[in-house]
C-alpha cells in the first residue's frame, strides 16, 4: 500500500525530530568521521573548472561543508533540522537551505555536484523518483551526484525514531537510471574490510541530457 500524505508527514516530522533533539550528540559522534574517500569520488568526476558549486544534501552540522570550503569550492548546505542547520551556518559561514527532503525548492541547473552522504536513505522509496529528479534538475548539464547509503535488501521502515530505506545495488542502479543518471563508479565502505563488514554502498552518477 502506498504511504498516505499523513504517513509521509509523520515520517518527516519523526525523523527530523530525532535529529533536532539529538543535534549536539549527533555532531559529537560524527564530526571526526573520515569521508575523504567520498569527497574525492565526487570531485574527480566533475569536469567543470574550480571553484565548484556543491550542494551538500543533508549537511548536518557542517563537517563536509567545511571540507569543501577548505578545498576552495563554493558549497551550499541543505538541512531539515533547524538546530543542525544553525550549527552548519555558524561553523562554516556557508549558506544552508533549511528544507526537508520531501519539500525541496532548488534552483534549476545551478550546482556542479550534489553530495548526498548518508542522507538519501531517509527518503521513502515511493518518493525517491521525484526527489532524484529534483536533484537532477538542480545539477548543471553533465553535473555529478554522489550518494552513500546503508545497503540492504530493499526493505524500509522505522529504525527507532528514524525512517529509512535500505536498497541493494541493482535497485539503486534502477532508481538512478530512471531519474536520468549514468553510473560512473560504486564501492563499499569502510574501505579495506570484508564485504560483510562494509554496510555502506557509495556510488557516483553523471546527469544525462
Amino acid at each position: 500500500m502506498p504511504l498516505t500524505p499523513e504517513e509521509l508527514a509523520r515520517i518527516t516530522s519523526g525523523t527530523l525530530g530525532h535529529y533536532e533533539h539529538n543535534a549536539q550528540r549527533f555532531r559529537e559522534h560524527t564530526w571526526d568521521h573520515d569521508v575523504s574517500q567520498n569527497i574525492a569520488a565526487l570531485l574527480r568526476h566533475i569536469e567543470a573548472p574550480a571553484p565548484l558549486r556543491i550542494l551538500d544534501f543533508g549537511c548536518g552540522p557542517g563537517r563536509d561543508l567545511l571540507a569543501f570550503l577548505r578545498l576552495g569550492h563554493q558549497p551550499t548546505g541543505l538541512e531539515g533540522s533547524p538546530a543542525l542547520a544553525a550549527m552548519a551556518r555558524e561553523g562554516t559561514g556557508c549558506e544552508v537551505l533549511e528544507q526537508n527532503f520531501l519539500a525541496l525548492q532548488l534552483p534549476a541547473q545551478h550546482f556542479d555536484g550534489v553530495f548526498a552522504n548518508a542522507s538519501l536513505f531517509h527518503v521513502p522509496a515511493q518518493e525517491l523518483p521525484r526527489v532524484l529528479r529534483e536533484l537532477w534538475q538542480t545539477l548543471k548539464p553533465g553535473g555529478v551526484l554522489f550518494s552513500s547509503n546503508p545497503r540492504g535488501t530493499d526493505q524500509e521502515g522505522w529504525q527507532g525514531e528514524r525512517y529509512g530505506a535500505w536498497h541493494d545495488l541493482p535497485a539503486w542502479q534502477q532508481h538512478m537510471g530512471a531519474a536520468g543518471f549514468v553510473e560512473l563508479e560504486h564501492y563499499y565502505r569502510p574501505e579495506g574490510l570484508p564485504r560483510e563488514q562494509q554496510p555502506w554502498l557509495a556510488s557516483v552518477w553523471r546527469k544525462l541530457p
